[in-house]
């Protein structure tokens, strides 16, 4: 027997969960299928947990540098990783009950636990039952890339290392990207021996360099350790559950000892037991669903939204998914993902802010720009908090005036980005901001000033 709905919605993500209220507020009968936590990787091992912890080490940094200004903390300041998790908990099961509560006060949507696979285009099978719908969303997210090299470890990923109750003496890290970054700054904070190890030369490669340099300075002074240009990783596991992680296979040595190992070197989208095959539905060679503008795939009535179809990996690239299908299908809209302006940050301390294009980026395309560039040191609420790490750039276009990107890095860049985003979605010249009056003292107040020197 099939069952039949007006739609189906394949994955709990920051996609899904709102697409399938929507869908209910509309009067349509939804089936909603969840294979392992309500809420996606955002809620339960993304956004939500990590930055309870980048909050926690904060508090453990500020407990151990008080003195330069001007505060004698007494000694012996320590973390408890046990209460750390606890209270992340805490703050993931609240969002997951809210969500579960929704769904089972809403009798249009009809909840399934079990693995999505389609058997056709427009039928899915879960839990040995058939379900049938015109209109299907997929929004199955990704998950950690795991190197053949690694296989039968006892590894961590963004999702078990958050389990831990129990400190790591010494975390080896195998990638120096965003995840592999920011875990290694909270517990280096936390107090663990924390090393990172990246084969490229540089961390986050996709940063300009001067960006790349000033965030390991950061992390070094905190007493992060880094292996770069490192060759032929791999690690050994010893008896006693540590590892020998190996990072010059070409020469032999060097090696290390670590008690813990974090594998942080990439995702992969959930769709390869999706069965996608079986209903037609296009992918590329890495997995991901390929889609139009609008974000529908290349079978009519079936769409992709969130990390799985390539078009962003964040929690807010994935909203404004939902927010253009809802915008098209509902409200006689007329959004494509293709208006979206690359917006995402890095949550070390001080953290990265990034909009449109960088320095390298703009050079690679042989633009004609402006640049705008401070140092936070010559800030003065920044020197005020005594948090003078980064700077600040601004890219603007020659031509038409209009900024390309942005790039803040220090205290407070994670929101002071939004400010220059919303100039570059207002599609209006630099100069609205330039000539702008900013709140004094506040680090934005000198995005104008930057503004007024341009080379």
């Amino acid at each position: 027997m099939t069952m039949k709905f007006d739609a189906i919605v394949i994955g709990s993500g920051q996609a899904g969960t709102p697409i399938v209220f929507k869908l209910a507020g509309e009067g349509m009968k939804v089936a909603f299928i969840e294979k392992e936590f309500l809420g996606g990787t955002c809620v339960n091992v993304g956004c939500t947990p990590t930055k309870a912890y980048v909050a926690s080490a904060r508090r453990m940094f500020d407990a151990l540098n008080g003195e330069a200004l001007g505060v004698n903390i007494p000694k012996g300041a320590k973390v408890d990783l046990l209460k750390v998790k606890e209270r992340k908990d805490k703050l993931v099961q609240k969002s997951v009950e809210g969500i579960a509560k929704g769904i089972d006060g809403e009798e249009k949507i009809s909840f399934y636990k079990g693995e999505a696979r389609f058997t056709d285009k427009k039928t899915i099978t879960v839990n040995g039952e058939k379900l049938e719908a015109d209109k299907i969303f997929i929004n199955v997210g990704a998950r950690p890339s795991i190197p053949d090299s690694f296989n039968g470890l006892d590894y961590l990923t963004n999702q078990s290392i958050l389990e831990l109750d129990i400190l790591p003496e010494h975390l080896a890290i195998i990638g120096g990207s965003y995840i592999g970054l920011e875990f290694g700054q909270m517990f280096r904070r936390f107090g663990s021996k924390v090393t990172i190890v990246e084969k490229s030369d540089r961390i986050i490669t996709k940063e300009d360099e001067d960006a790349s340099a000033e965030i390991q300075k950061v992390l070094e002074r905190d007493g992060v350790e880094f292996r770069l240009g490192a060759e032929c990783i791999g690690a050994e596991q010893n008896a006693d559950g540590s590892f020998r992680v190996k990072v010059d296979c070409e020469n032999g040595d060097p090696e290390f000892q670590a008690s813990h190992l974090l594998l942080a070197v990439g995702r992969i989208p959930n769709t390869d037991t999706l069965h996608l095959n079986a209903a037609g539905i296009e992918t590329d060679d890495k997995g991901y669903i390929q889609v139009n503008d609008k974000l529908e795939t290349n079978i009519p009535g079936i769409y992709a939204l969130g990390d799985c179809n390539g078009k962003g990996a964040f929690t807010h690239t994935a909203y404004n998914d939902f927010e253009i299908v809802n915008a098209n299908l509902f409200q006689n809209g007329n959004r494509k993902v293709s208006d979206r302006i690359l917006t995402y940050g890095l949550f070390v301390d001080p953290p990265l802010g990034r909009a449109g294009i960088n320095l390298q980026e703009a050079k690679e395309k042989g633009l004609n720009v402006l640049i705008g560039y401070q140092e936070m040191k010559k800030v003065a609420r920044a020197k005020e908090k005594g948090e003078t790490d980064g700077f600040m750039r601004v890219i603007v276009d020659a031509d038409s005036n209009k900024i390309l990107g942005a790039t803040v890095l220090g205290v407070g860049g994670d929101e002071i980005i939004s400010g220059i985003l919303n100039v570059m979605y207002a599609d209006a010249p630099y100069t609205v901001i330039r000539d702008s009056v900013q709140v004094h003292p506040t680090v934005s107040e000198l995005i104008p000033t930057l503004l007024e020197d341009l080379e």
